[in-house]
Parts: structure tokens; C-alpha cells; sequence
């Protein structure tokens, strides 16, 4: 059983807690044959998981990309790929721990990778900041992209954060100038770009990583301009209201990719990522690869043309007739 059972899956981890029992006491009482009320119990959870996890709303796929047991990036890094060389620092104010980059090999291919990193427990939470990088973590993220444009290497980017933090220090700092420099940056960065959404993608902090050739999500994971607690705090006045906000702001992977925002859904472990990273990470891997050997073909000037053209397409609207 994993632990951190959401609200929704109580009913499947007391039956699986059932069937724990169940195998102890057979195991523990050799006169004792419970085999077949095991697998009654077992077929039984199977279908229920299906059930469950195929019906899930937008609040509930918020909350699954929100699982603190959920991979992060240096856990993609780890199962992914080799000989990663972590770089820091911004060169300019400091090292900001809540994005993590450095160069490494996938599948014999060397690369640029950076991602948002949170922390499992209370004190790799603090210094992580939760995820929400300062404007040192997009510049230091900026200095890799162009460290890779310089030696020909492309770049994945693995997004996975709440927003960029909003504190006094970072405003002060140049949090804003941060966000947009990178956007205008990596859209005419002249190597490949993939980026994928791995758990929450949260506003400019989720998108100052995220101006790539291909944007992937992972099938439980969020993409938005606001939190929906940030949204039901504007919208109702009250953060009560999250669960109406996450369904009116459309913000799951499979409402991003029947609105042109990302390119492919990344197919997850029934019950999520946390259930099985390593099948998580095979399935993002397989991904990346198909659509590096795509934009591998393409010359540095059309990487930045189907870039811009991608983006370009976004928010298309049409004005009503008069009358």
C-alpha cells in the first residue's frame, strides 16, 4: 500500500487492506486455505480501481498531481538517465535549489536537462521552497539552455510547480523580468526543446521552463494560469470552492490536449505515478525519445519557425457577426 491515501481512495486501501490480512492469516495458519476469498477480494479491487481511476474529476487529478510520493525530476534523472552532472548557480546572485540542471546522457544522447524539484520531507521542502523557484532558478535555468544552444545539445525540461514564489525578495529581484526573459529566450533557442509536465504547472513559474517544441503531460498531471484555490479566492472569494474552480478552468491533461496547449498525453500506472515510478519513467522516457528523433530533423531556423508557429496557434478566436 502506498501511503498519503487520498480521500477518494479509502475505499480501495480498505480493501487492500482486507486482503493483507488475509494472506497473513494464510500464511500464518497452514490448516487454514483462504486462497480463494483472496482472489474473489483481489478481482474485486482490480475492478474497483479501474472504476475509480477512470472516472476521475479535474479536482481529483489535481490532487493525484499534487501526491507528495509522486516522482520528481531528479527522480526521472536517476531512472532515465547517465552520468548526470549537476550544474549551479546563476552566476549572478545565487543558487536557487528549487531548480535543478545539469548535463547528462539519455539513451546515448547527451542532453541539457532541468526541472523543478520539491522536497519529500519538512526540511528538503524548505530548502527546495516547495518547488517555487526565485528569479535565480529561471536564470540559472536560462544560463543552461544557452550552455546547450552553444554546444549543440537539446534540451528537456520537466515541469513540476505550484508557481514561481511570490515573495517580497523575488519581486524585488526581478521575478517578472526572470519569467519573461526566458520565454523570449527559449523561443528562438536554436536546439531542440521538449518539455513535459510531470505534476503541477502552475502559471509563468511552469511556463518561464516550458517554450519547447513539444510540450508533454503526464496523464494525472495539471497545466494552468492559476491554482484552483488561487482561482476560487478571485472567482467565490473563498478557497472552499476549489473543487468548482479546478472543473471550470479546464487545467487536466486531457482538457490541455483537446485545447492545442500540449502535444501528447503521457499514459501513467493505473493509480498514478507514485504507484510505480520506474513504469512512470519508462513511459516519459519512450515519449521524449519519439519526439527527439522528430525535431532531430529539423535545422536550427526551423526549430525556431515550428516553435513560433506552435504557439502562434494557441487562442485562436473569431469575432462574432455583428447582428
Amino acid at each position: 500500500m502506498v501511503d498519503n491515501i487520498l480521500e477518494f481512495e479509502k475505499p480501495l486501501a480498505e480493501l487492500e487492506r482486507r486482503i493483507s490480512e488475509l494472506r497473513l492469516t494464510d500464511a500464518q495458519q497452514p490448516g487454514v486455505n483462504l486462497s480463494e476469498d483472496i482472489a474473489r477480494l483481489e478481482k474485486k479491487l482490480n475492478k474497483m480501481r479501474r472504476d475509480v481511476y477512470s472516472n476521475l474529476s479535474r479536482w481529483q487529478r489535481t490532487q493525484i498531481a499534487r501526491h507528495p510520493m509522486r516522482p520528481y525530476t531528479l527522480d526521472y534523472i536517476d531512472i532515465l538517465m547517465e552520468n548526470f552532472v549537476e550544474l549551479h548557480g546563476d552566476r549572478c546572485f545565487a543558487d536557487d535549489l528549487a531548480i535543478v540542471g545539469g548535463v547528462a546522457w539519455f539513451n546515448g544522447q547527451p542532453l541539457m536537462v532541468i526541472g523543478h524539484q520539491k522536497g519529500r520531507n519538512t526540511k528538503e521542502k524548505v530548502i527546495r521552497n516547495f518547488g517555487m523557484p526565485n528569479p535565480e532558478g529561471y536564470r540559472k535555468a536560462l544560463r543552461l539552455m544557452k550552455l546547450a544552444e552553444r554546444f549543440q545539445l537539446p534540451v528537456l525540461t520537466l515541469v513540476d510547480t505550484p508557481g514561481a514564489f511570490p515573495g517580497i525578495g523575488a519581486e524585488e529581484r526581478g521575478q517578472a523580468e526572470a519569467i519573461a526573459r526566458n520565454l523570449i529566450e527559449m523561443a528562438d533557442l536554436k536546439v531542440p526543446i521538449i518539455t513535459a509536465v510531470t505534476g503541477e504547472g502552475g502559471s509563468g513559474g511552469a511556463l518561464a521552463l516550458a517554450v519547447a517544441n513539444r510540450v508533454l503531460m503526464l496523464e494525472n498531471s495539471i497545466y494552468s494560469v492559476i491554482s484552483p484555490e488561487g482561482c476560487a479566492a478571485i472567482l467565490w472569494k473563498s478557497q472552499e470552492y476549489a473543487k468548482d474552480a479546478a472543473e471550470a478552468m479546464k487545467l487536466t491533461a486531457s482538457d490541455s490536449l483537446e485545447n492545442g496547449i500540449v502535444d501528447e498525453v503521457i499514459t501513467e500506472p493505473l493509480g498514478g505515478a507514485h504507484r510505480d515510478p520506474q513504469a512512470a519513467a519508462r513511459n516519459l522516457g519512450a515519449a521524449v525519445q519519439k519526439h527527439m528523433k522528430e525535431l532531430f530533423r529539423m535545422g536550427a531556423e526551423e526549430l525556431v519557425t515550428d516553435r513560433w508557429a506552435k504557439f502562434r496557434r494557441m487562442g485562436v478566436f473569431m469575432d462574432a457577426a455583428d447582428g
